[in-house]
């Protein structure tokens, strides 16, 4: 099976402006997703480790880190402080 590089999936799947749409909607919260994970990694910090830093289960933090839970704001400035970070929200122009 020949090797297909994200770039030219992304751009065949582009051509439908609707899916397009929706990727774009999505894109900054992911985006956010993928911040906390690479700090996390950098860090050296497991799963297991961060949530028993919070508190919670290791579950919550993969649920986290899936994209399919909606954290309470609260949430996200608990991991970020866990992880040594400060999580800022911001408000951009679209």
């Amino acid at each position: 099976m020949d090797y297909i590089p994200l770039s030219k999936i992304k751009e065949e799947a582009f051509k439908d402006p609707k899916l397009k749409a929706e990727y774009d909607r999505l894109e900054p919260e992911y985006a956010e997703i993928e911040a906390m994970i690479v700090k996390r990694i950098e860090k050296k910090v497991t799963q297991k480790a961060l949530a028993e830093k919070l508190h919670t289960k290791q579950s919550a933090i993969s649920r986290l880190e899936s994209g399919l839970y909606n954290p309470s704001l609260e949430f996200l400035k608990r991991v970020a402080r866990a992880l040594g970070y400060k999580f800022k929200f911001t408000l951009e122009p679209v």
